[in-house]
């Protein structure tokens, strides 16, 4: 692998060595890129899948389980944490490091996309959004500042800007407006986070670019934002209803007009196949509950396709999930001792596959990353991608 001083196939890019994002390698038929982010706990080689900790934890395993199927960065979630138990409460402890036990990077969301998904509990001025708790119905307030305050106090490596995510569809002028707003509050989440400290110490602000389906307004979104000098980009409101292939028209929109010194997160995304094609577009980051929800229900990524555990197929098979692949559920456990877990409802089930789930994702990543060193990245991730949909 490059970083270790082995030079593939792939252009090799000569690393900035003063900036906190390295490009060492494009894929020579796509525009997939192999970089490596520098936080203030450590670095991350993308592009990387991050595991959602929404609550502080990542559901179902341990900081043990994420750093030995090879966990490099997980996130946080500012709207919950904040709710429950409390931002001012985590950093009396500590921070949010130390409060879940996990000591590599945490990127922590905004809550903007909380904000979108409660639109009956919220109303939207250009100072911020006023809602309801969902846990008990208190009226609370985030703004650009409250934001920002949050995830200081949370220890996050990574904060996103506070953005207004539009809904699918959404009418032009709705989504300019949303995007004009967006644009107002990353300035100013910037501002504070230079203002307080928060940048000079080792630590990045991300902006979010908005614009639906609109190929101009996501051109403009990306272009001002990228004049403001952030850490890094993401394409913020995908995945938001919308049918696939207008998803990746959207990230296809957005990306080219993003720097290319800067590390790029698609947020929410995806199945594996949306996470290849993705990375073809010059994605570098990326995550999604997806991998732990379905696991807690008996469904396993297999490169052949998910199986359901459940199936009757699966009670007298002797092989692991997947042959070869080496994290403690495949080594050690058949197909038909976790169809039992599954079905007799026990916690371990959904641990045991979670464990699996998670590795499948990171380490389709770890060979993303080795074939775009290769550069032979186009043609293998199409293969990859016509196996799992034609099995599928």
């Amino acid at each position: 692998m490059i970083d270790k001083g082995v030079k593939g196939a792939g252009r090799v890019v000569a690393p900035n060595m003063a900036s906190h994002f390295q490009l060492l390698a494009k894929d020579t038929s796509t525009q997939a890129r192999r970089g490596r982010l520098t936080t203030l706990h450590s670095s991350v080689e993308t592009p990387i899948f991050m595991p959602v900790g929404t609550q502080g934890t990542v559901k179902a395993v341990t900081p043990v389980h994420l750093r030995e199927i090879g966990a490099q960065i997980i996130l946080g979630n500012t709207y919950h944490l904040n709710l429950r138990p409390g931002s001012g409460l985590i950093r009396e402890l500590g921070g949010l490091h130390r409060f879940m036990g996990w000591d590599g990077p945490i990127l922590t969301d905004s809550g903007g996309f909380q904000v979108f998904s409660l639109s009956k509990l919220r109303a939207i001025s250009d100072e911020g959004v006023s809602f309801q708790s969902h846990l008990d119905g208190a009226r609370l307030f985030l703004g650009p500042k409250e934001v920002m305050g949050i995830q200081a106090d949370l220890g996050s490596d990574i904060a996103m800007v506070l953005d207004e995510c539009p809904p699918w569809p959404v009418a032009r002028d709705a989504c300019a407006e949303a995007c004009r707003r967006s644009l107002a509050w990353a300035r100013r989440c910037r501002e504070i986070a230079e203002e307080s400290g928060f940048l000079g110490s080792g630590r990045h602000v991300f902006a979010i670019a908005q614009g639906s389906t609109f190929d101009d307004l996501r051109r403009e979104a990306a272009e001002s934002l990228s004049a403001l000098n952030f850490s890094g980009y993401a394409v913020g409101g995908v995945s938001v209803g919308e049918p696939e292939s207008e998803m990746l028209k959207q990230v296809a929109a957005t990306t080219p007009f993003l720097p290319a010194d800067k590390p790029r997160y698609t947020m929410g995304l995806g199945t594996p196949p949306q996470i290849l094609r993705m990375v073809a577009l010059g994605v570098d980051m990326f995550d999604c509950v997806l991998p732990t929800r379905v696991a807690r229900n008996g469904l396993a990524f297999t490169p052949e396709g998910p199986i359901n555990l459940k199936n009757e197929k699966f009670r007298r098979d002797p092989r692991p999930l997947v042959e070869g692949l080496d994290n403690y559920t495949c080594r050690t456990f058949s197909r038909a001792y976790l169809r039992h877990l599954i079905t007799a409802g026990e916690m371990l089930g959904g641990t045991l596959v979670t464990i699996h789930n998670l590795h499948f994702f990171l380490n389709l990543m770890a060979q993303a990353r080795a074939h775009i060193e290769a550069g032979d990245y186009g043609p293998w991730h199409r293969a990859w991608i016509g196996r799992y949909e034609q099995s599928g």
